[in-house]
C-alpha cells in the first residue's frame, strides 16, 4: 500500500528532514533543525559550503561505491550523529546503502523551471508568494520552483507534475573492519587539525546532511576568510594586482552573505560551482590574496545599511549592463548600465544602444579606451550551422524533432544593447520559440555572452559577432585588474562598479 504525503513531506524524499523555514518544520524533525541553523551561522563568521551533492546516487562518483573515508595524521576525527553516536579514530569510513521500505510511499508536487538561474527562480517563488502560494526554490539538476500539488496555479504559468514512488532510503553507516554502526542526520565530523577526505586535504569541521532529492550532502563548515581563500584565486587570479584582489574579496564576501539562502532548502549556504562562487579547498598559500583578504577582513559593500547583491562576471565588453536585462528580476539602483571605459570614450558613445548596427559601431570602434580590453573573449565571433542551434532546441526539449531552421530574430535589446529577446523560427512550426533573456544563454550555451549581433552567411550557416564573457552585470573582472594597474584603489574600483554604495565592517558575534 502506498501512501501520500503532504507538501511538507513531499520536499524532503522518504525520511525528510526539518529546514528553518517555518511552513517546512514538521513537530517531529524540529529538534533536528537546531543542528544546522544557518542564520546562526553567518552571524558567527561561518559559511556552510556543499562540497559534493548528490551523495548516494546512482552517479555518485565522489564516494566511489558508496564509501567516503576521512582521515587525519596526528589527532582525532571526531564525529557525532544526530542519533547519539559518538566515535573517535584517525580513519573513519561511511558507506551509504541503499535500504528497502516495508512501505513505499509516493510523493507529489507542480515544478515549475528548469530556470537558467536562481535570480529568475527566486523571482518567480517570490511572485507565488506575493498571490498566497507556498513557493520554494530547489536546485536537483537545475533550478526549479516547487509547489504544493493540491495548489491551482493558473494555465499561464508552465509547471509539470512531478509524481514519484519511493521503495527504499539512502542511509549512511560507519564502516569498519569488524562492524557497522547505523548514522542518521545530520552527522558532524571535526578535527583540530586539517581532515583528508578520499585522500585531499579539505579543512576541519564537516556536515553530513540529508538533501531535498533523498540523496546526501557534504558540507563544510568554514569561516569566511578562508573561503575567500578558496575563492579569489578561481574566480579573478592569484596573479590579479593587489587592489583588483582587493575588490574581489569584498565582492565575494558580500555576494555571499547575500545569497546564503539559495540553498536553505538542503541545509547550506552556497555551493561551489559557477552557480554560486567557484570555490576550491586552497592547496597553495598565496601572498598577495591571503593580503588582500586580511586588509579587508569582515568588510562588506552595501546599500542603505543592507549586503547589496554584488553580481560580477569576467568581462562586460566596454558595456556594463542592468540587472533586469539579464534576469527576470527588478533593477538595483547601484547597478547601472555604462559605457565601462575613460571618459573620452563615454563622450564618443551614449546608452542606450538600440539596434544592431550602432551595437557593432560600438564593438569595431571601441578601443584601448574601454576597461579590461585584453580579456579572452572581449571580442568574439561564432560561426554557428543551423543543424547545432536545432541540437540545442532539441537538448532542451524545445522542440520534439528537426524541420529546418528558418529565421533567427533579435526583436529585443536592453539599455546596454544587450539582447533580451531571441525569436527562432522554424519549418512546419506555426509559431516561433522565443528566448527571454538569461534562457537564451542557457539554451544556447555556445554564446559567452548576449551583447551580440547576428548575421546570416547562408540558408545553413549564421554568424553571432559579440563582445564580453558572462552577464555584464556589476564589476567586471578584467576591468577591475585593468583599473588596478592604472593605479585606482579598491574602494575607487567598487564605487565604480557599483554607484551609491559604501563599505562597512560586517559585525560577528563572539564565539
Amino acid at each position: 500500500m502506498q501512501r501520500k504525503f503532504k507538501f511538507i513531506n513531499l520536499l524532503y524524499g522518504c525520511w525528510l528532514f526539518c529546514s528553518l523555514s517555518p511552513i517546512l518544520i514538521s513537530s517531529g524533525y524540529a529538534e533536528e533543525a537546531v543542528r544546522i541553523n544557518l542564520t546562526q551561522e553567518l552571524k558567527k563568521g561561518n559559511f556552510l559550503i556543499g562540497l559534493k551533492q548528490y551523495l548516494g546516487a546512482k552517479n555518485d562518483s565522489f564516494s566511489g561505491e558508496g564509501k567516503i573515508t576521512f582521515t587525519t595524521k596526528d589527532n582525532f576525527l571526531k564525529l557525532h550523529s544526530f542519533n547519539g553516536l559518538k566515535h573517535e579514530s584517525k580513519k573513519m569510513n561511511i558507506v551509504f546503502k541503499k535500504i528497502t521500505l516495508k512501505t513505499p510511499f509516493t510523493i507529489e508536487r507542480l515544478v515549475l523551471g528548469p530556470f537558467a538561474s536562481y535570480e529568475s527562480a527566486k523571482k518567480q517563488a517570490e511572485n507565488l508568494k506575493d498571490k498566497g502560494y507556498e513557493a520554494l526554490v530547489a536546485f536537483p539538476k537545475n533550478w526549479e520552483v516547487w509547489i504544493p500539488v493540491n495548489e491551482k496555479l493558473p494555465k499561464k504559468f508552465k509547471y509539470k507534475v512531478l509524481k514519484k514512488t519511493y521503495k527504499a532510503k539512502i542511509i549512511p553507516f560507519l564502516v569498519s573492519e569488524y562492524s557497522q554502526q547505523k548514522l542518521k542526520g545530520p552527522i558532524y565530523i571535526s578535527s583540530s587539525e586539517e581532515i583528508s577526505i578520499n585522500g585531499i586535504s579539505s579543512g576541519k569541521k564537516f556536515y553530513l546532511a540529508k538533501d531535498a532529492y533523498g540523496t546526501w550532502t557534504l558540507i563544510q563548515k568554514i569561516k569566511f576568510d578562508d573561503y575567500l581563500k578558496g575563492v579569489l584565486p578561481y574566480e579573478i587570479g592569484s596573479n590579479a594586482p593587489l587592489e583588483a584582489l582587493k575588490a574581489q574579496a569584498l565582492i565575494a564576501r558580500t555576494w555571499a552573505l547575500y545569497n546564503s539562502e539559495r540553498f536553505n532548502i538542503d541545509q547550506y549556504h552556497l555551493c561551489i560551482s559557477t552557480q554560486c562562487q567557484v570555490y576550491k579547498p586552497p592547496k597553495v598559500e598565496y601572498k598577495n590574496v591571503h593580503k588582500a583578504i586580511k586588509d579587508t577582513s569582515n568588510l562588506i559593500i552595501t546599500y542603505k545599511n543592507k549586503p547589496i547583491n554584488s553580481f560580477y562576471h569576467g568581462s562586460n565588453g566596454g558595456i556594463s549592463a542592468s540587472a533586469s536585462e539579464s534576469w527576470q528580476i527588478k533593477d538595483n539602483i547601484y547597478l547601472n548600465p555604462k559605457i565601462d571605459g575613460l571618459d573620452s570614450l563615454q563622450k564618443s558613445f551614449k546608452l542606450p544602444i538600440k539596434n544592431g548596427v550602432e551595437l557593432n559601431k560600438f564593438l569595431e570602434s571601441a578601443d584601448d579606451r574601454v576597461y579590461g580590453n585584453m580579456h579572452s573573449l572581449f571580442r568574439w565571433e561564432k560561426k554557428i550551422p543551423s543543424e547545432k542551434i536545432q541540437n540545442y532546441l532539441l537538448k532542451n526539449n524545445l522542440i520534439s524533432e528537426k524541420s529546418g531552421l528558418v529565421d533567427l530574430n533579435i526583436i529585443d535589446r536592453g539599455f546596454s544593447g544587450r539582447v533580451m529577446k531571441l525569436e527562432i523560427k522554424l519549418k512546419n512550426s506555426k509559431k516561433p520559440i522565443v528566448l527571454v533573456k538569461d534562457d537564451i544563454r542557457r539554451i544556447l550555451s555556445f554564446l559567452p555572452s548576449n551583447l551580440f549581433i547576428i548575421n546570416k552567411l547562408n540558408d545553413n550557416l549564421w554568424l553571432f559577432k559579440g563582445g564580453g564573457f558572462g552577464h555584464g552585470v556589476g564589476l567586471s573582472q578584467s576591468g577591475a585588474i585593468e583599473m588596478a594597474e592604472l593605479g585606482f584603489t579598491y574602494e575607487q574600483i567598487l564605487n565604480h562598479y557599483y554607484q551609491g554604495t559604501k563599505i562597512k565592517k560586517f559585525e560577528i558575534l563572539s564565539q
